[in-house]
């Protein structure tokens, strides 16, 4: 096969799928009611945070593996993942009882790591390295070449995006409707180049919306550029998509099959996560999140429309969860922080509470130490609003009363140092 020329065909994919159905039941294909009103559309969710591995990644991984020659499988198998391709690597390395070699970033959720154990037994090692995703893929291939085993790349192979593209496959026979739009996730792009050709042979209206996270939009440099391109810094919040570049054959596929790609905001994200939890009792983690996430971003295109996400995974550790919802409520303007100067005398903080903070404000964070050597002490106070239009009113009750303060939301280098 000229894999500088691959395209996933419909009857790739669907030798795909009857691989899968060895280890797999079709994922559901549901309509989400709340998401639905929001935006008044028909709204459904293609759930592969119900997989056997929380994710859809061990469907692009089985396929690879399953079609590998016995003498291959028998020297063992090595892969690199931030967690999801990893415990799909896993599962199957304990399903066909063979052995594999696991490299995942030392800044991989504990929650994920633990689920890699869990699924591969005693078939898995798992090494620990680098801080991102590309440093551990980089040492995972130095680590096949050198001992012959076979690597299993977690995007950037036919038979990989083969298995992704299987999804597309469920879709369509799942779905009584005709969908206008998919919105896909985007980390290194097997997901939406295998979906996006499959329904671009089958059902080529529907048009195909890719979504990465702000802090690591690979794919819309590589399309913006014309060839795959490394982004020099990456946010790894979005662990599952944090991707510095995206992969040379998805590429070639992504930018044939996508109408076009969202970037999200991280803090978009996490306002998703929440959201799906609360209103639709769905726990995602970051990357599950981008679909929906993206749809706030289409609200206009979609109305009216019959619309598909993709819900990618749900690995997500609870640990996170407070940092999601600070996360959240920065984005949505809800929680603010200032460094007041405070007199050194008495009351002055009450003052301050009585004064400044209104009736349906929240002092949620105050961290100050007084200088009895100094007329003014400073304070790092933190707000959070009922409504993000309630602070013009809170900073005019702050001026009014003639308080010092410096308001550090975006003031970016003193924001990471102190909050």
């Amino acid at each position: 096969m000229d894999t500088t020329k691959y395209f996933p065909s419909v009857e790739a994919i669907e030798k795909a799928a009857e691989v899968l159905t060895e280890i797999l039941e079709p994922t559901p294909f549901m309509k989400n009611n709340n998401l639905s009103d929001v935006y008044d559309a028909n709204v459904f969710l293609k759930r592969e945070d119900l997989q056997v591995v929380r994710s859809y990644k061990i469907r692009g991984a089985f396929n690879k593996i399953r079609t590998l020659e016995p003498e291959l499988l028998s020297k063992g198998i090595v892969c690199a993942s931030a967690g999801n391709h990893a415990q799909g690597v896993a599962f199957s390395c304990s399903k066909l009882q063979i052995m594999g070699s696991i490299f995942m970033p030392t800044t991989t959720p504990k929650q994920k790591i633990e689920q890699v154990r869990m699924f591969g037994k005693e078939f898995i090692e798992i090494v620990l390295t680098g801080d991102t995703f590309d440093a551990a893929n980089s040492a995972a291939i130095a680590y096949a070449n050198e001992t012959g085993k076979t690597f299993i790349p977690p995007f950037d192979d036919p038979k990989v995006m083969e298995g992704q593209g299987t999804i597309g496959k469920e879709i369509l026979s799942q779905s009584k409707v005709k969908l206008d739009y998919i919105f896909v996730p985007i980390g290194g792009g097997g997901l939406a180049s295998g979906l996006g050709a499959y329904f671009k042979q089958m059902h080529p209206e529907t048009k195909i919306i890719g979504v990465e996270p702000g802090g690591a939009p690979c794919m819309k440099a590589a399309i913006e550029a014309g060839e795959t391109v490394r982004l020099e810094h990456i946010d790894k919040f979005v662990d599952g998509a944090a991707v510095q570049k995206a992969g040379s054959l998805t590429y070639q596929v992504c930018k044939e099959v996508l109408d076009d790609i969202i970037v999200v905001p991280e803090g978009a994200v996490c306002t998703t996560i929440i959201q799906m939890y609360n209103k639709s009792a769905i726990v995602v983690e970051p990357a599950g999140a981008l679909a929906a996430a993206a749809l706030r971003f289409y609200a206009d295109k979609i109305k009216g429309k019959n619309v598909a996400c993709i819900v990618s995974g749900s690995n997500n550790d609870i640990t996170r969860m407070e940092e999601i919802r600070e996360k959240s409520l920065l984005y949505e303007g809800l929680k603010h922080y200032f460094i007041v100067n405070f007199p050194q005398k008495s009351g002055e903080i009450l003052s301050f509470i009585r004064d400044v903070i209104g009736p349906t404000d929240d002092l949620v964070h105050i961290q100050y130490i007084k200088k009895t050597n100094k007329n003014f002490g400073p304070a790092l106070i933190g707000i959070e609003l009922a409504a993000k239009e309630d602070f013009k009113a809170l900073t005019d009750r702050m001026d009014k009363h003639g308080i010092s303060y410096e308001y550090i939301n975006e003031n970016n280098k003193l924001f990471e140092i102190l909050i």
